[in-house]
């Protein structure tokens, strides 16, 4: 084989590794800023009950539960639900390891979950602090990827005992996804609990009907 014919089929196999590389399902929903980090480092097969913050990791015990279903109201099984949100001081710890650059931004308190048969997720992680030097509220971040349909971002998961949360924004109307902001039970001591239940494509421009 001469080399410039080696060297086309090696750009030719470089190009089919990248297309396939970048192949995934559409983004919908726009802008989305920090869609593509759903597929950074995703596993290939996310657990229902999935962590977020490593053990050990600072901060007030938080578990994230819910119900994803579809637009007849019926579990919806195999979806997978992307969150990421800040540590206990406020800031995305940076992850070293971080497959890509929106992954690099979202940091490393990060994780997957994927629905079971009855369309439930769970994560195991750390109550986020605000953002230092603000009045943002707490919140996660939360996205849903549908397989083989597409993938979007949903309201933030804000929780209701916050008090930088405003009179408006606790009046605000459901949004993307569903309601965002959540009812906490539980303690600092012992742990929280949030229910953040999840409606496929509400609300969400473009979503493919």
């Amino acid at each position: 084989m001469d080399t410039r014919r080696a060297i086309g089929l090696a750009v030719v196999g470089f190009l089919s590794c990248a297309v396939a590389s970048t192949t995934h399902e559409p983004v919908v929903g726009l802008p989305c800023e920090g869609c593509e980090a759903v597929f950074e480092g995703r596993p290939e097969h996310p657990p229902s009950i999935a962590r977020i913050a490593p053990e050990g990791e600072p901060g007030e015990r938080l578990t994230i539960e819910g119900t994803v279903t579809d637009a007849a109201g019926k579990p919806a099984p195999g979806i997978v639900v992307y969150a990421y949100h800040t540590n206990a001081k406020g800031i995305y710890p940076p992850d070293e390891k971080a497959p890509g650059p929106w992954s690099r931004r979202h940091g490393l308190l990060r994780g997957w979950a994927t629905t079971d048969a009855q369309g439930r997720y769970r994560f195991e992680t750390i109550r986020p602090a605000s953002y230092p030097n603000t009045s943002n509220p707490q919140h996660v971040h939360m996205h849903v990827l549908e397989p083989g349909r597409c993938t979007y971002t949903i309201d933030e998961l804000h929780f209701d005992d916050d008090p930088l949360l405003t009179a408006e924004e606790r009046g605000r109307a459901p949004g993307r996804g569903g309601k965002g902001i959540v009812m906490v039970t539980g303690d600092a001591a012992h742990g929280w609990n949030v229910r953040r239940d999840i409606k496929l494509g509400e609300r969400v421009p473009g979503y493919p009907s």
